[in-house]
């Protein structure tokens, strides 16, 4: 049998989507089954970051001991790719150890090269292209809110960064509308834009770009945001994401039952005020 990537969440069809988020929230509501608890038994997933991380490394860390398995965590500092070694001699090698490796790393053509190399399954820790298992877990949260993801509207508000094209990536596959609101100098990837289009027109929802933070936020059902900064850039001028700030003004243009939501870590006062974080229908922290 063929091995199956999660680069990015074009590999996964809206039924698969839908299949992972009932299973989440089972597992979320139930006590695991002995059978459940050893899906993962004798297995060793290998978590190899580039990147600082919090939730993303504890959140699979947990998951893959829940469910029976062995954790190996691996830093460039302590791997010989730090000393030359190519990723794809090391994708060999790690692939005679483990049984799937997760990657949180730079270019996603790092992480297509990984891939390439590796004969055991690679899942997309985060990139600078794409988040997909972040963009999951937030169509799981909206669903548990909503009990639907089709038809509704999530407004994303700043950088168009990683965070942007897997929220568009998701609500093209699933039927929710996605507007991206950015500056102009920093629209997201164009080339991802169309390929979101693409896949929306099939699932009859819409991806709008445009520069209004006002405009994006009427009658939103979701408003999501992200750090203005991101991991590793050295853009500091934070200037032009001004008007795009999430705060009681532009939540108050969303409709009344809206969730307000933030992949977190949060520069409070920044992308996202302090007072609209903490309100009772943030879910930021879900």
């Amino acid at each position: 049998m063929l091995k199956r990537d999660l680069l990015d969440l074009t590999s996964l069809s809206s039924k698969e989507i839908e299949s992972l988020i009932d299973r989440a929230i089972y597992y979320k509501k139930n006590s695991l089954l002995e059978s459940e608890a050893n899906l993962l038994h004798g297995k060793s997933v290998g978590l190899f970051f580039e990147k600082p991380s919090t939730r993303t490394r504890v959140s699979f860390e947990a998951a893959i001991v829940r469910l029976g398995g062995h954790p190996i965590f691996l830093t460039a500092d302590n791997m010989q790719v730090k000393r030359g070694e190519t990723i794809s001699d090391t994708a060999r090698v790690l692939s005679s150890y483990l049984d799937a490796l997760v990657i949180r790393t730079f270019g996603q053509e790092r992480l297509l090269e990984w891939a390439a190399g590796a004969t055991i399954p690679i899942i997309n820790a985060l990139s600078d292209l794409c988040h997909p298992c972040q963009a999951l877990s937030d169509l799981l949260t909206i669903f548990e809110r909503r009990g639907s993801l089709e038809g509704l509207t999530l407004s994303y508000f700043g950088d168009g960064n990683n965070m942007a094209h897997s929220l568009m990536e998701a609500g093209a596959i699933m039927g929710m509308n996605v507007t991206i609101a950015c500056p102009k100098e920093f629209m997201p990837n164009k080339d991802w834009v169309e390929k979101t289009k693409r896949v929306a027109r099939e699932s009859g929802s819409k991806i709008v770009i445009i520069n209004d933070p006002k405009e994006a936020a009427t009658g939103a059902d979701v408003l999501y945001t992200d750090v203005w900064v991101s991991m590793g850039d050295s853009q500091n001028d934070t200037t032009p994401f001004l008007p795009f700030q999430i705060n009681q003004d532009l939540v108050n243009l969303a409709k009344p039952d809206a969730l307000v939501m933030h992949c977190l870590p949060a520069h409070r006062g920044e992308e996202i005020t302090a007072e609209v974080m903490d309100r009772p229908d943030s879910v930021i922290f879900e």
